[in-house]
């Protein structure tokens, strides 16, 4: 199956081996969940004109490589600015949350600043490494190029990822369904730890986007910082060819294995 998920009916999904993270093959890694909550959210009540800003991820549990079942629903309506939530259960339980800040676009080209520009394409970048018995899964799901740095390589990491598969069986994945399921791992590539004895476990993620990402192709300009009482965050700056589209930031629960 050449997708993370493949549908059993509108609102239940069927995990495939390509989710699975690198510590377990029974338990995922949180790129592809929050791609088929980020489709449930586009999915939700959907307004032409409309574009998600914020997506903040709420994580409940390790999210079982097995079926699951996906609600979404507006939490507050309104007329320019809405507040949408989707949830992600298994057996009944939830085990990952989203809620979703979804704006009326408008035209600010002539006032758009910021924007630093994308890091070296990725077509000029050579593969990122990854240990032998970590390529299955979502690692081997994705294809990696490193600009600099990436996991194994301790400190700040600028690293370009694409799904080698579909989000769900059948469909085509829009291009924020893609950059999701690279954006979690902003921790794993610019850890500064040695991820083999050590814990870095990310509780939640939220992502802010300035505009619509385009594309196959997201780059993660990733920088890990790590506190003396057992507590971390790492962030990203997101990139698609063109430039700049976001900002992501995780908060992590570290200890010695």
């Amino acid at each position: 199956m050449d997708a993370f998920y493949e549908r059993l009916a509108d609102d239940r999904f069927a995990s495939t081996r390509h989710t699975s993270g690198p510590w377990s093959e029974d338990s995922q890694h949180l790129g592809p969940p929050s791609a088929l909550l980020v489709r449930a959210l586009e999915r939700c009540a959907p307004r032409p004109g409309t574009a998600l800003s914020r997506v903040a991820f709420e994580v409940l549990g390790p999210v079982p490589v097995a079926e699951l079942t996906v609600t979404a629903s507006v939490l507050r309506p309104g007329r320019s600015v809405e507040l949408l939530a989707a949830e992600l259960a298994h057996a009944g339980r939830p085990v990952l949350r989203a809620h979703a800040w979804r704006m009326v676009v408008g035209d600010t080209a002539s006032v758009a600043a910021g924007d630093q520009g994308p890091p070296t394409p990725p077509a000029e970048c050579g593969p990122m490494a990854i240990p032998e018995h970590w390529r299955g899964g979502y690692l081997g799901a994705m294809e990696w190029r490193s600009v600099r740095g990436g996991v194994f390589t301790p400190g700040d990491a600028v690293v370009w990822a694409r799904p080698r598969v579909r989000v769900v069986a059948g469909e085509e994945p829009s291009a924020t369904q893609r950059l999701f399921t690279a954006a979690d791992s902003a921790s794993g590539v610019s850890s500064r730890l040695d991820l083999r004895t050590w814990y870095a476990i990310n509780t939640d993620l939220t992502v802010h986007l300035h505009r619509e990402p385009v594309g196959e192709w997201f780059a993660l300009d990733a920088r890990t910082v790590i506190g003396p009482s057992g507590v971390g965050v790492a962030s990203s700056v997101l990139h698609d060819e063109r430039g700049e589209v976001g900002r992501g930031a995780q908060s992590l629960f570290v200890r010695e294995r």
